[in-house]
Parts: structure tokens; C-alpha cells; sequence
């Protein structure tokens, strides 16, 4: 039996679908050794699942800078502290390289962050807005993306919350670190349906409301 694909998810029916989050290790990177260190992990790795945090702002006026790259393996997810490292030796090394895929949704925003702590050449990126619009997906956002591939739900209660803070609590590292992982999920999954051909698109039903 086909998986049944939506052109568009009905965000309404997103908190009705059980929860999913990261149920791998989570490592903290405060300095350049444990960059190191983390950096060879990950360049170890077949593909990685990447974003970003930034300390939101509530009012008009300059942005603060990207404070948190989460990158994550299939097990492992480190969350480097930009605030602290920027834009170390490991770190630049970790962006520019060419070999491994990091797969990301919305990069060019996150690169463009990025960009801000110091210059470097992107190296090899893969964005998964790309790949959705190639099965007739048209929603963007992850937790939507999440929804409409495995009916599961991914919370972005920690979404504005201090990314700068002096320590990040249990729950901004599992929120940072299952978004990064879903973009690997997202990723194989759509790989595997593209090949397969193993998907039938349709247009979300929606119920008409008839006023009295």
C-alpha cells in the first residue's frame, strides 16, 4: 500500500498526532578541543542533519547573532555554542567541507547566519525545500514536513526561548537536537519514496463549515 502524501498538511490536526523527539546522545560544545574532537565524529559520518538557534528579539531593532549549530548523526547530536566559539577553526572546517551531506531545511537563512560570525565557502548543503517541491509538497516548515511524512509531531514550545543563555536546559537541547535529526529522517525518507515511487500525492481534505 502507498503512503498517502499531502500537497498541503492541515496544521490543525498537527497536535492530534503523537509526540517524536531525538532519543539519541546529546554532547555540548563549549570550546575549539571539543569542536575538534566533535568535528572528526561528525566527518565520520554518511549524512548529518544541521540547524541553527538564534536568541529571538521582541522588538524592532538590530537581530543577535546566531547563537547554536546543532549538527546531528543517526545517534549522536552536538550542539556547538556559537556564542562562545563563533567561528573557530573547527567550526569553519566543519562548513566548508565537501564530503559529508548536511541536510537542512531553509539554509540559505542559516548560512546566511553563519556568515555573520566570520567568512567562509559553504561546502556541501543540501536543502530539503528543494527536495519536497520535487514530490509536489508544498509546505516548508519541518513540523508540517515532519507531520505529512510520519504522522508524528514535533513540539517548537522551546523555539523562542534564550538561546544565549549561560546553560541550556534539558529541554532546549532536546528541541535543538530533534530538529536537526528529523532533517536526516525527512531526507531518507523522501530519497526512499522518490526511488520507490511508493507515494500517492493528494490535496488535504479540508470540512467546509456552513454558517447558521
Amino acid at each position: 500500500m502507498k503512503k498517502i502524501i499531502y500537497q498541503k498538511y492541515d496544521k490543525a490536526l498537527i497536535s492530534t498526532l503523537p509526540g517524536v523527539h531525538f532519543e539519541g546522545r546529546i554532547e555540548v560544545v563549549f570550546t575549539e578541543s571539543e569542536a575538534r574532537k566533535a568535528v572528526d565524529y561528525l566527518l565520520s559520518q554518511p549524512i548529518l542533519g544541521i540547524d541553527t538557534e538564534t536568541r529571538p528579539t521582541f522588538r524592532k531593532g538590530p537581530m543577535h547573532q546566531v547563537a547554536l549549530l546543532q549538527v546531528s548523526s543517526h545517534e549522536v547530536c552536538f550542539l556547538f555554542r556559537l556564542n562562545q566559539l563563533r567561528l573557530s577553526p573547527s567550526v569553519k572546517r566543519f562548513l566548508e567541507d565537501v564530503t559529508v551531506p548536511k541536510i537542512g531545511l531553509s539554509l540559505n537563512d542559516d548560512l546566511h547566519q553563519l556568515q555573520r560570525l566570520g567568512d567562509f565557502k559553504a561546502g556541501r548543503f543540501v536543502d530539503l525545500q528543494d527536495h519536497v517541491k520535487e514530490v509536489g509538497v508544498e509546505d516548508m516548515s519541518l513540523q508540517k514536513l515532519y507531520a505529512n511524512f510520519f504522522g508524528q509531531r514535533i513540539s517548537k514550545r522551546q523555539q523562542l526561548t534564550n538561546w544565549e543563555a549561560d546553560v541550556l536546559t534539558d529541554k532546549q537541547k532536546l528541541y535543538a537536537a530533534t530538529d536537526a535529526w528529523a532533517c536526516i529522517m525527512l531526507y531518507e525518507e523522501l530519497m526512499r519514496l522518490e526511488q520507490m515511487g511508493d507515494f500517492t500525492l493528494v490535496e488535504q481534505e479540508r470540512e467546509e463549515k456552513i454558517a447558521i
